[in-house]
């Protein structure tokens, strides 16, 4: 078995995404969206800016679109969301330690080398396929991480 054999549904789905164009952060966002209530293309259209680091080479979007994904399930906000507030950032930490282990950073220009969020940088990452190289499994292990945290939590 492949390691893409082995990912699960959300894995295959963002990978599917991101093949489609989709950025990083969109990907997995859009690939767990739906088993939590929120339209894809809703999904999509939020997750638009975090792509390339949150437009800016910083924290990686694929890692932006997980943490969504966890507040969409677990999040809520407001004077009687701080139990939940609470859960998400527990969660999210225990995501950005898994990410972490697995790439060694949570921040894209050090994930891929380059920061993508320059016009040098961009071309760099497309000169040398690091998009596909890098991105790619970086979108199929976050959504991969997401989907068995929410299978843990569900029981």
């Amino acid at each position: 078995m492949t390691d893409d054999e082995e990912k699960g549904t959300a894995a295959r789905a963002a990978l599917a995404l991101f093949a489609d164009g989709h950025n990083c952060a969109q990907a997995v966002l859009g690939a767990l969206a739906p088993r939590l209530g929120l339209d894809r293309d809703a999904a999509v259209r939020l997750a638009t800016g975090f792509g390339i680091g949150q437009s800016m080479g910083e924290t990686c979007g694929a890692v932006c679109g997980a943490v969504m994904a966890l507040g969409l399930a677990f999040g809520g906000g407001g004077p009687d969301g701080t139990g939940a507030k609470k859960t998400v950032y527990a969660l999210a930490g225990e995501f950005f330690d898994a990410f972490r282990v697995a790439h060694g950073s949570l921040r894209c220009r050090e994930l891929i080398g380059c920061d993508p969020s320059t016009p040098e940088g961009y071309a760099v990452a497309a000169r040398d396929n690091l998009f596909v190289s890098v991105c790619a499994p970086l979108v199929t292990d976050a959504a991969d991480i997401v989907e068995t945290m929410l299978a843990v939590r569900a029981g």
